[in-house]
């Protein structure tokens, strides 16, 4: 009598495709809610890549322009600056700071105990802030300023009464362009603009200045010959030994009563601001991403409900406990992956529209797109964690009866 067999028990198998297949049914089958359930990490991951990007776009315009202007511009003061206080650097100042060996340029402003109005018509107190200083011929090589339109004053114009306006007060008081002759009230006496600056990122009190030669200053408007503020460029690797010198050379009888600052600081401390809010931003991103996947984890969780007879079937045809949670795991994933994708595009859009737009370089670092990508994926699967094992642990009879 020849002995029976028993047949192998049949084992469900999924294929990876068929879990692809199968995951991405739901999400097909509900458009609406899924784009819906996309775009709330789309607003996450978007907030990620723009802050990221945005901040390495204007930092590097900051850095360039640091570059540019020079971190080794030294100002020098007493007082509180033009005509701030009643102390004020010696006649000889300019001339004892350039004898350091370690100062490349020097330049002075004497303040100028006058007014400047567009015309005489203007109100006497109507002044917008306007200040009157004279300056050297060397000032703007100094700052590394440019001019907008015009020339700078020279051996010739600083000898008589011509004037070059700040950015800020070209526009106070009117003044476009000089295409044809312009002048200014000053004091008693009309005088004429023969250039108008570029804005100083480096020395602010000048563009809101109209600048005379020294030698007019004194001779027509009886100005202090004491300089106000100098301005000095140092060899670079020198600027600490050469800021401790300064006040003793500058004014050797009163040097406590002088202060020398570097400008530069007040732009690499807006750097550091702009990473503390940097750092701000990207919380806030992260509470959005967060927020995503909560709406994801909502949303699967309403697919198992709503699709409890879907499982009961499936497992009463064989498929397992592991097959249900890599089905409703893989609709998750499948969900972040578009948000994912939709938010790296419209973070590095917003970056090349607004970085254009303020003339910065577009810098989209590569951990802010991938990062942001992979957090999208990553968050979608936690996320669809619950959902997927509670779909899993219905038992067929159960889901079936519902």
């Amino acid at each position: 009598m020849t002995a029976t067999r028993a047949a192998a028990p049949i084992t469900s198998r999924l294929r990876t495709a068929d879990i692809f297949r199968v995951g991405a049914s739901g999400p097909r089958a509900r458009k609406t809610r899924t784009a819906l359930s996309a775009l709330g990490v789309s607003i996450g991951i978007a907030a990620l890549v723009g802050v990221l990007g945005l901040s390495e776009s204007s930092k590097s315009a900051l850095l360039d322009e640091i570059a540019s202007l020079g971190t080794n511009l030294l100002t020098i003061e007493a007082g509180a600056g033009f005509g701030g206080g009643d102390s004020a650097l010696p006649e000889d100042a300019l001339a004892t700071v350039e004898r350091v060996p370690t100062v490349t340029d020097a330049s002075a402003v004497w303040a100028v105990d006058a007014n400047v109005y567009r015309n005489e018509f203007i109100p006497e107190g109507e002044t917008g802030s306007i200040q009157v200083v004279a300056s050297d011929e060397g000032l703007l090589d100094t700052l590394n300023g440019e001019l907008a339109d015009g020339v700078f004053l020279d051996m010739g114009t600083s000898s008589y009464p011509n004037a070059v306006v700040g950015s800020v007060a070209a526009e106070r008081l009117g003044i476009d362009g000089l295409d044809r002759p312009t002048y200014v009230f000053i004091g008693d006496d009309y005088v004429e603009v023969i250039g108008v600056l570029e804005e100083f990122p480096l020395a602010a009190d000048l563009d809101r200045a109209v600048i005379i030669g020294k030698e007019a200053a004194v001779r027509f408007y009886d100005a202090d010959e004491r300089p106000a503020v100098l301005y000095s460029r140092v060899v670079d690797g020198s600027i600490d030994e050469t800021r401790d010198i300064l006040p003793a050379t500058a004014d050797p009888e009163n040097p406590e009563e002088v202060s020398v600052s570097r400008p530069s600081d007040a732009l690499e401390a807006q750097a550091a601001a702009d990473e503390a809010l940097t750092t701000l931003f990207l919380g806030l991103g992260a509470v959005a991403l967060l927020v995503g996947g909560i709406g994801i984890a909502n949303v699967m969780v309403i697919a198992v409900i709503e699709r409890r007879g879907e499982i009961g079937l499936r497992r009463a045809l064989g498929a397992t406990r592991a097959h249900i949670r890599r089905q409703f795991l893989t609709e998750a994933v499948i969900l972040s992956v578009l948000g994912g994708i939709g938010g790296v595009a419209i973070g590095v859009t917003a970056t090349y529209v607004y970085a254009t737009s303020q003339d910065w370089r577009v810098i989209i670092p590569q951990e802010a797109a991938i990062g942001g990508f992979i957090g999208a994926i990553a968050i979608g699967a936690i996320a669809g964690l619950y959902p997927a094992s509670r779909a899993a642990r219905l038992a067929p009879t159960e889901a079936l009866r519902t």
